[in-house]
């Protein structure tokens, strides 16, 4: 396997990669499938909660791009739109793409891993897939 950065916000490894991989029957093995944590709505419109990792540390500039913020909101908005926590959705597409055989999680709590195990009882909806890609084809990778 490989191991890359993959999420709604990084999709770099389907132009880079990808076809590569599945020719070679190599898998990828994600890791920051939240996108340290941008993916899970705790950040959405410019928040730092106190404890957050980006309070502390701030190593997050991969996810502080310009155009980042809007399409990680768009993204969180989509998840709840689908009745899902956006840390739910968003470990639940990145486990249901082809390449992937399994998935890196991060986890502080053990709310936190809970929830990410949950997301392979997700079922990935043609319907989720056609509203991820609509906002893929607008935002494109704004954190690769």
């Amino acid at each position: 396997s490989i191991q890359n950065a993959y999420n709604l916000v990084n999709r770099s490894f389907e132009v880079n990669l990808a076809e590569v991989c599945e020719r070679e029957q190599v898998s990828l093995l994600p890791y920051s499938p939240l996108a340290q944590g941008y993916l899970t709505g705790k950040y959405d419109h410019g928040a730092r909660p106190q404890g957050s990792r980006t309070q502390l540390f701030n190593r997050g500039q991969r996810y502080e791009t310009p155009g980042a913020a809007e399409a990680q909101l768009e993204y969180n908005e989509l998840a709840r739109s689908f009745g899902l926590e956006p840390a739910l959705f968003a470990n639940a597409y990145v486990s249901s793409r082809p390449f992937v055989t399994s998935n890196i999680v991060g986890a502080t709590t053990l709310s936190q891993l809970d929830m990410a195990l949950s997301s392979v009882d997700v079922t990935w909806t043609e319907e989720m897939q056609k509203a991820v890609d609509a906002i893929h084809q607008r935002v494109g990778n704004p954190c690769p």
